[in-house]
């Protein structure tokens, strides 16, 4: 699914608002069928009601900040600075070189193919952030200890500003074994860890350490919980049965984890 942009939309309500075409453009259903009824009404009564209603929301639109218009219509995605994206597609790029890679000192996997790892990697490249967060949380489940998950679900905690969490899980991939300290100085996905004021603190720790500040912050709220018992149980052979279905697992690694699972 393509994010939206805030001018395109503003151009469209402005130009098009007479039926709802901004409306259309949002993927916003109720306020299309809305548009549609009250031109038929306008029409009735002679009087252009949805022109001067699309004028307002253009404008409204424009005076939106990017931050404001992704909330409100992009959920989870990001809008894409052509510039960054070229850098990050190349970042990624030598991150996938795992062979070549220093900055991960692998310990022996317990899951020989973790399809969550799989399927986050791929919604974290597309952008669908908030997915690649289930996913890659999913996969830490199966194998909490693994170095590259802790690292990715850190770069997109670091994307959706939830620092505390992005904090946390880079400074395990770290005591876990990352040593390609360059790295966090540097990726793209990490700036806005880079800008917060505790990052000196936690950069002077060799980045080991979660900042003493953070972590009072995360007491009373708990973090995140790791759902247990039964229904995380039931959640998970969903999840696995679903990939078995979408052809991501096959029959042999179905019944392996479905037989760890259900131990």
């Amino acid at each position: 699914m393509t994010p939206r942009n805030r001018l395109v939309a503003a151009i469209f309500a402005m130009v098009g608002g007479t039926v709802g075409l901004h409306k259309f453009y949002l993927r916003d259903g109720g306020g299309s069928v809305l548009f549609i009824f009250l031109m038929f009404f306008s029409l009735v009564v002679g009087f252009p009601f949805t022109f001067f209603l699309g004028l307002f929301h253009g404008f409204k639109l424009l005076g939106m900040s990017d931050e404001e218009f992704d909330k409100k219509y992009n959920r989870g995605f990001i809008q894409r600075n052509p510039q960054i994206e070229r850098r990050r597609e190349e970042q990624m790029r030598r991150y996938e070189k795992v062979d070549s890679d220093r900055g991960f000192v692998r310990p022996p996997s317990k899951v020989r193919n973790n399809p969550f790892k799989t399927t986050g990697m791929s919604k974290y490249k597309d952008y669908d952030l908030e997915s690649a967060i289930e996913d890659f949380k999913q996969g830490l489940n199966l194998e909490p200890n693994d170095i590259a998950l802790n690292f990715n679900i850190a770069c997109a905690y670091s994307l959706t500003e939830k620092k505390s969490l992005a904090f946390e899980h880079l400074a395990k991939a770290v005591n876990l074994g990352f040593n390609d300290l360059d790295r966090i100085l540097k990726h793209d996905d990490l700036a806005y860890m880079r800008i917060q004021p505790e990052f000196e603190e936690f950069k002077r720790n060799e980045f080991k350490v979660v900042p003493r500040q953070i972590q009072n912050e995360a007491k009373p709220k708990a973090a995140e919980s790791q759902p247990e018992g039964e229904v995380f149980k039931l959640e998970q052979l969903k999840k696995l049965e679903s990939l078995k279905d979408r052809g991501i697992l096959s029959e042999i690694e179905y019944q392996k984890e479905k037989q760890r699972l259900t131990r």
